[in-house]
């Protein structure tokens, strides 16, 4: 009994410690949104003057910085735009890398294999290693920047090696060829069995990579930055660089503009996150 009781304390205690670890991570991992949502309540003097105090501890909380921030980013006309080129390049990306992903799995040769061979190489070259002669040449030679389906294509194209490569897994490990065969039996076209058979029982991986890519899109402020400079062009990440001046900042506008950015594709992840978690258990289980 006293072993027992010694082995019982010794497990709650580690349990303990382990939740208390957890929670000191979480903190120290939250506490720099906390901070901005808070000092987004706060006026420019209480930022400056104490950026780590809480909203107790001061006077003169308002939301007039997201009203500012809401007229000055040009809110509804940047979230149009990050909405029109986030939804049709996860569109494209889903679409497209599901397609070569199934073909590369159902056959097996040697344009296949390299071709996934040679997406899972492009994933280890640095964006950053590519962006001058991107820009070179599609602003110099082909002078294709200012354009949003521009930015709709090259999102598109950097997308889509980690997206076949993750297609390419579930549908290797999920799928059974079986009833892609009976389907064929029952006379549907390799384009039927696709998207009538195969492609809705991707709903877990195409929910985790929507989210995924979604996230990406919405918040790169690089590329955007590369191939957009008019103001009516500009998506959300890249209006919020309104906000800083040659000399000063608007702290807590600024702070107002990037929550504005953020809860849209919060809401997104509130609504697949099911499915998200779904797609990750469903692909480490296989």
């Amino acid at each position: 009994m006293k072993q027992t009781n010694v082995g019982g304390s010794r497990r709650k205690m580690m349990n303990a410690l382990a939740i208390a670890v957890l929670v000191i991570i979480f903190i120290g991992y939250m506490f720099p949104f906390l901070m901005v949502v808070i000092n987004s309540l706060k006026q420019k003097r209480d930022i400056i003057k104490s950026p780590f105090s809480w909203l107790f501890t001061i006077k003169g909380l308002s939301f007039d910085n997201f009203v500012k921030a809401f007229v000055q980013m040009d809110f509804l006309n940047a979230f149009k735009n990050s909405l029109l080129v986030t939804v049709s390049a996860t569109v494209l990306v889903t679409l497209l890398a599901a397609m070569l992903a199934y073909y590369i799995v159902r056959n097996k040769n040697k344009i296949s294999d390299f071709t996934f061979a040679l997406m899972v190489a492009s994933m280890i070259i640095p964006f950053q290693a590519i962006m001058i002669p991107l820009v070179s040449i599609y602003g110099g030679t082909l002078h294709v920047l200012e354009h949003r389906l521009t930015l709709i294509f090259m999102h598109t194209g950097f997308s889509m090696a980690m997206s076949v490569f993750m297609f390419h897994g579930f549908i290797k490990g999920n799928i059974p060829i079986a009833l892609e065969e009976a389907s064929c039996i029952d006379g549907c076209s390799h384009a039927q069995t696709f998207f009538l058979i195969v492609f809705p029982l991707l709903k877990p991986i195409i929910s985790t990579m929507v989210i995924l890519n979604s996230l990406a899109f919405w918040n790169d402020f690089l590329l955007p930055s590369l191939v957009l400079s008019k103001k009516e062009l500009l998506t959300l990440p890249l209006s919020t660089y309104s906000f800083y001046g040659t000399y000063s900042a608007d702290y807590g506008t600024i702070m107002a503009g990037l929550l504005l950015c953020v809860i849209p594709i919060l809401i997104l992840y509130v609504v697949l996150q099911k499915q998200i978690i779904g797609g990750v258990v469903a692909g480490a289980v296989k």
